[in-house]
């Protein structure tokens, strides 16, 4: 397993980079050249909704990115630290899931009025949106046939 990862201060600027580093490990991972275009687009969301989050609550605190590929898949973890707007989040038992089929969207977050999250739902194979107190991990993965060579 061969992990990336990424951290980058709050400023829309950064997202590009973030997408261009998520398409180039996507590709070395195996990601399939139809699949990318889907990547780059969901880590711009997800990345783009992190760095709106921090601009509001805490500028000076990083995003950060993990990229992955295990298991014949490729995942990326975009995490914010920004405090949640909603209380209850933090009381929730289990992480909220959504399906890339877009059939299981509903209780993704308490209100569906982050468009981004339901534009990552429709773009990953696999959506995890984890909401906490201390804020909000959105993990995307995609099938990876090649993998990175193996260190060990």
């Amino acid at each position: 397993m061969a992990t990336v990862e990424l951290t980058f201060s709050a400023l829309p600027a950064h997202v590009r980079t973030a997408r261009l580093i998520a398409t180039a490990v996507a590709r070395r991972a195996g990601v399939s050249e139809d699949l990318l275009d889907e990547v780059r687009l969901a880590v711009g969301e997800a990345c783009s909704r992190a760095v709106e989050a921090h601009r509001l609550h805490c500028p000076d605190e990083p995003i950060r990115i993990e990229l992955c590929d295990d298991s014949g898949r490729f995942e990326v973890t975009v995490i914010d630290v920004a405090p949640s707007e909603d209380a209850d989040l933090a009381e929730r038992p289990e992480p909220e899931k959504a399906s890339a089929n877009g059939h299981e969207l509903s209780g993704l977050l308490p209100d569906m009025s982050d468009l981004g999250l339901a534009v990552i739902a429709g773009l990953a194979d696999d959506v995890e949106v984890i909401p906490s107190a201390k804020g909000v991990r959105v993990k995307m993965s995609w099938p990876a046939v090649n993998g990175l060579p193996s260190t060990t």
